[in-house]
């Protein structure tokens, strides 16, 4: 009815299961975190109980530590129940990391997209012992600042290697449309995109849950992030498109299980969010680009907060993502600055 407002965003649990403990967040549902060497330290890991056996929703990055805890949940909560697959919603290291354990050490059956699969497989294999020329110079297109760029340049590059156990061949394809039993529930699958691109969601037939990665996150917007990999990239009309589409799926009584913070119900709330908070950013940032601005530039109408050395490269690629959008859909022109950085500008 028109004037009424939804139910506003609700959180059920107001703290997380500890290490090596879970709480059932619905029957035959666990909701487990797991840690992460970063400034967003953890990431939440679900197991549907599959009567006989288990199936996981993510894995965490790839460490001793982690499979560690891993171990004790196995032998605790999951009650000794073996891990017969593993869901992946999409290829970051703090979902796939340790996919490829679970497959060779427990001989789980590794379910995710294509997308993940193949950009995860191939991440793997791709190590690099010194900074590709690619990559220094998509650094330098955005404008990064000196000193950050010359303390890169001077240590090892990151490797996906690094963080993600090694994946054997082989995997089983989830897509757009597709229904996946587990947990007792028939799951549709709805693909997203932007923060990943054909990233998993899953929306029970049977009751109120959501699985939704980090597509649908509770008080964080995920990042969207442009790399070397494909400099011209949309992620976010991509992420506009997804949030668009999975909107039409949200109701206020839905838990939804994500990938990071608290579970929560009031979807239709949270994505009206997300959808704005984009929106927002874009018409703040052209309001910045009367005058010539690189992508390093452009962290405060961004962000409307101090960026951190710890953030800064999250940032960097987010507002290369956000301009790229704007000279996609025609708003602002680019030039080349004499460093090489890219400088954008309003036109008109």
């Amino acid at each position: 009815m028109d004037g009424v407002q939804p139910p506003a965003i609700r959180y059920p649990w107001s703290e997380p299961p500890a290490p090596g403990e879970a709480i059932e967040v619905a029957d035959g549902v666990l909701w487990m975190r797991l840690p992460l060497p970063m400034a967003l330290d953890h990431v939440n890991v679900y197991a549907l109980d599959d009567g006989d056996s288990w199936t996981v929703i993510d894995t965490g990055m790839s460490s001793k530590k982690t499979r560690g805890i891993w171990e004790q949940l196995m032998s605790g909560p999951l009650s000794g129940k073996p891990v017969k697959r593993i869901v992946v919603t999409h290829h970051h290291p703090d979902h796939v990391g340790n996919a490829g354990w679970f497959q060779s050490e427990h001989g789980a059956e590794l379910i995710t997209s294509r997308t993940a699969w193949l950009f995860a497989r191939m991440l793997t294999l791709d190590v690099q012992e010194n900074w590709p020329q690619e990559t220094l110079d998509f650094y330098r297109s955005a404008g990064m600042a000196a000193d950050v760029l010359e303390k890169r340049m001077a240590e090892r590059p990151f490797n996906f290697s690094d963080t993600v156990y090694p994946m054997p061949l082989g995997f089983t394809r989830i897509k757009q449309g597709d229904v996946i039993h587990m947990g007792g529930r028939d799951w549709d699958v709805h693909m997203g995109n932007g923060h990943a691109p054909e990233h998993a969601t899953f929306w029970s037939r049977d009751d109120n849950l959501v699985l939704t990665g980090d597509q649908i996150i509770s008080s964080i917007s995920p990042n969207l992030g442009v790399y070397a990999t494909e400099p011209m990239a949309d992620p976010v009309s991509d992420w506009l498109e997804a949030c668009e589409r999975l909107q039409s799926l949200a109701h206020p009584d839905q838990l939804v299980l994500g990938g990071h913070k608290l579970p929560f119900t009031g979807l239709p709330v949270r994505m009206r969010q997300l959808i704005e908070n984009h929106h927002g950013a874009l018409a703040r940032l052209i309001d910045e680009l009367d005058t010539p601005k690189a992508a390093a530039d452009c962290f405060a109408p961004l962000f409307k907060r101090p960026i951190r050395e710890g953030e800064y490269g999250l940032a960097l690629v987010e507002a290369v993502a956000h301009l790229n959008h704007l000279y996609h859909i025609g708003s602002v022109s680019r030039s080349r600055r004499v460093d090489g950085a890219w400088e954008y500008q309003r036109k008109g």
